[in-house]
């Protein structure tokens, strides 16, 4: 880790008294460099930076009465334990990062010392480690529920994922050497027999938390960025009634059923049932184009806590009435 010098450390301290007038104590920036001897355009400028590098973290929350009646719905259409609803952003980092927030936040005050997160790939899940905020560490281990692949590129990779988690809480992770999708569904039996991929899935399928994506079918999916699938055969799929996957490869129906896909039994992974004996399953999209996906998962019965936009929400209660029965 690099060493600060005497001025990174002093300007650290300035912009957290800074902040702490500002965002604690409600004081005004021009009464802030009147107090400090700065101007305020300096005030204004360190009052960015903090926010920059994480010294302060601003959130805009649903108000707590629309926040709970969404929650409640979907909690009672689909038999989740919690919603976490994140307010429309155009920006899709931003809106990302909003449902992402709220994640962190989750595994900040539900995970204790000695528990397993097992943990899926993605932007999704990737952007959960950038919004964790937490004043003290925890012992938890984050382990990869899904191989690597070279074409999804560091960031989205469950290995990186997982290490910038353990980083951020403090805990330790566990990679699974092994490809995300290879040729045949031999090569991936045989892999299932190596005792090193073994025992880093066995002890994802033990996990008290899965973190988890959900994908729609378009030519803009994390399939076709990696090369899994060409635009064509995604149109294809389309066709054929799928309408999304979770973890990244269970291809499912509008009605949360299974979709025929040629990739089926060549990924290296934890699937579908194995999901289903993890405690808190946290399926994450915040993308509005999801809204299909979300509801084919949803009706898997395998999500417990379901973390998305406004937006979706009410898309996805509207979409369930309309295909009910």
């Amino acid at each position: 880790m690099p060493r600060m010098n005497g001025q990174d450390a002093a300007d650290i301290d300035l912009m957290t008294e800074i902040s702490t007038l500002y965002y604690v104590q409600g004081e005004t920036q021009e009464a802030i460099a009147n107090r400090l001897g700065h101007s305020r355009v300096r005030i204004g400028r360190l009052l960015k930076r903090a926010q920059a590098e994480g010294i302060v973290d601003v959130r805009v929350r649903l108000h707590p009465a629309v926040s709970v009646e969404i929650e409640q719905e979907l909690k009672r259409r689909f038999g989740l334990k919690r919603a976490l609803i994140a307010l429309d952003n155009a920006d899709p980092d931003v809106q990302r990062s909003s449902v992402a927030s709220l994640v962190a936040d989750h595994l900040s005050r539900s995970l204790t010392d000695g528990q397993i997160v097992a943990v899926g790939m993605g932007r999704n899940v990737a952007a959960v480690a950038d919004n964790v905020f937490l004043a003290e560490s925890l012992k938890v281990s984050f382990v990869c529920a899904i191989g690597g692949s070279l074409r999804a590129g560091e960031h989205m990779n469950p290995d990186h994922i997982c290490r910038r988690l353990a980083s951020r809480f403090g805990g330790d992770s566990e990679t699974l050497y092994a490809p995300a999708l290879v040729q045949s569904g031999e090569l991936r039996d045989a892999l299932y027999e190596n005792s090193t991929v073994r025992q880093t899935l066995d002890r994802a399928r033990r996990a008290d938390t899965a973190l988890i994506g959900v994908g729609d079918v378009s030519e803009d999916s994390n399939m076709v960025r990696m090369g899994w699938f060409s635009a064509q055969e995604i149109a294809e799929a389309r066709l054929s009634g799928t309408v999304g996957d979770m973890m990244g490869y269970d291809f499912i129906d509008i009605h949360g059923k299974p979709s025929a896909m040629q990739m089926q039994g060549r990924v290296v992974g934890l699937n579908i049932q194995d999901l289903t004996r993890i405690p808190d399953v946290i399926a994450i999209a915040s993308e509005n184009t999801k809204a299909v996906g979300i509801l084919g998962a949803l009706r898997t019965g395998v999500i417990d806590t379901l973390a998305t936009s406004v937006t979706n929400a009410h898309t996805i209660l509207r979409l369930d009435e309309a295909t009910t029965g």
